[in-house]
């Protein structure tokens, strides 16, 4: 008889395959492992001549031995002619509501934007599905009921709308993973349900590259607090995110080595990230370490904490820049595709985005940084011939 081991489910990856990995243990019991990485129990049976897939929970919030106890018991009971189902349909399942609460909290602490993400989820379910969801149990939500939360919205806010099924989804997921139902309602069948949205996709509004060093000197013009100038240069000249930025600290910065390593903690993909500083990146840490005060921040706000994330959008729209600021990404992005000879990959991971194709990020594990750090040195250049002074 098989046995997982509690070492290989803490450990076991996904395969890379296109679906779950499964593997099998005593009694009917299988982990499932998404390609996401999540992993769920799953009791496979024969209940009353057919088969069945029951839900267990997902790991680690129920363990392999608790799975497994589970398993012996439905096999049990299937054998003496009863439903396992049953077991999980005699406990009262959450509602909605309770259950999107639990949820977010599982999240939230992943979430390293301040609360931003969870107020999202909170303020989004509460205007569009928290109303006729709300009072639902989870186990009793039909991909009619998804459906008839969506409609109202799907075309006329497209974006929202979206947003809210991913959250629906979720929420969904987490249920069939605490075996209080076998589906998804916010899945494939609601998507083949629903209108195509007319609505093309929204990106981040940018700037052309050849309007970025007017923009700089548009902001270095302004009244704004020096940390918020010199915050925005500084994420224009390291295509860097504003979070990355806006709570860099001076401990991750070695001036010797002209380098700027970002944590994994603070990095949407959770991989530490260095970043190789231009000469203009430095003389802004230079003069930004002359107004250095005990906060251990590089640009800290006047009370001295971390700049809000809206402080740098307010100082774009205060100067009539038409751009976001996570747009100056696009703008460096399209510099590297039109005026630098610099290779796709090395553009790639000077945005910090992790190569999506699994078997080429298995053979490359250099992060090319020799050749950003002169890409790094032509953007700062370029954009120093296109300012008022170049």
């Amino acid at each position: 008889m098989r046995s997982l081991t509690a070492a290989f489910v803490k450990n076991v990856r996904p395969s890379g395959r296109d679906g779950p990995d499964k593997y099998g243990d005593q009694h009917g019991l299988l982990l499932r492992v998404m390609p996401t990485g999540g992993k769920q129990w799953i009791w496979r049976g024969t209940v009353r001549g057919k088969r069945v897939d029951l839900g267990l929970g997902g790991w680690p919030y129920v363990s392999l031995s608790s799975a497994r106890q589970a398993a012996f018991e439905n096999r049990q009971l299937a054998r003496q002619g009863g439903d396992p189902r049953s077991l999980r349909a005699g406990q009262k399942a959450p509602t909605f509501a309770e259950a999107a609460g639990t949820v977010i909290g599982i999240h939230e602490p992943g979430w390293k934007d301040g609360g931003k993400s969870a107020n999202q989820w909170r303020a989004s379910l509460r205007d569009y599905a928290i109303p006729r969801l709300g009072k639902l149990g989870v186990g009793d939500i039909s991909t009619a009921d998804v459906m008839a939360t969506l409609l109202p919205i799907w075309t006329e806010k497209p974006e929202t709308a979206r947003r809210v099924r991913q959250r629906i989804g979720a929420i969904m997921k987490w249920a069939v993973a605490q075996g209080y139902r076998p589906d998804n309602p916010a899945g494939d069948a609601l998507g083949a349900a629903l209108p195509k949205a007319g609505a093309a996709k929204r990106h981040h509004r940018a700037l052309p590259h050849a309007k970025v060093a007017e923009a700089l000197a548009t902001v270095r013009e302004s009244r704004a607090h020096w940390a918020t100038v010199a915050a925005l240069e500084y994420l224009i000249l390291t295509a860097a995110r504003s979070g990355e930025v806006r709570e860099a600290r001076w401990d991750e910065v070695d001036l010797d080595a002209a380098t700027w390593t970002v944590p994994a903690g603070r990095m949407k993909m959770q991989r530490e990230h260095r970043v190789p500083l231009s000469d203009r990146a430095l003389q802004i840490l230079a003069e930004a370490c002359l107004r250095a005060d005990s906060s251990g921040l590089i640009f800290p706000s006047a009370t001295g904490r971390a700049l809000s994330d809206n402080t740098l959008s307010k100082l774009l729209r205060g100067q009539g820049i038409p751009a976001v600021v996570h747009g100056f990404r696009s703008s460096f992005r399209d510099w590297c595709a039109e005026c630098s000879n610099a290779p796709r990959e090395a553009s790639e991971l000077a945005l910090a985005h992790v190569n999506s194709d699994r078997v080429e990020a298995a053979y490359m594990r250099t992060d090319l940084f020799e050749r950003r750090r002169g890409l790094m040195q032509s953007w700062a250049d370029y954009l120093a011939q296109r300012g008022p002074a170049g």
